[in-house]
């Protein structure tokens, strides 16, 4: 899913993307490595890795939380059309309604600053 306009762009991702294969990907599309570490047995995350993980982490649970709510409160994320022109209208609407049931909630919660 990567685009050659993508170029600078950060990367950030789960510690499942680590290893070589992943950082010749990341290198090749000019991108930003902002994947976690990992730790292994015998060889845990250091003090320092762990601080740059839990920063990568503040980006990433923007990211997540829509994914996650889509995933658990709209019934998954599978698109079934036909055509791109299709496709491209329902993730339109799966969008809307993730902003909608979110505007409810800043609301509701008191979260706006205005």
């Amino acid at each position: 899913m990567l685009h050659k306009s993508d170029k600078g762009q950060p990367l950030y991702a789960d510690s499942a993307y680590t290893g070589e294969k992943q950082k010749k990907v990341i290198r090749k599309h000019r991108l930003k490595n902002k994947v976690h570490e990992k730790g292994y047995r015998g060889k845990p995350l250091t003090d320092k890795q762990k601080a740059k993980n839990y920063i990568k982490s503040k980006t990433r649970v923007r990211v997540e939380h829509v994914f996650g709510f889509m995933e658990q409160s709209m019934n998954g994320l599978t698109v079934k059309s036909v055509g791109i022109v299709r496709a491209t209208g329902i993730i339109g609407l799966i969008n809307l309604t993730y902003n909608l049931f979110r505007f409810e909630q800043v609301h509701r919660l008191n979260l706006c600053k205005a």
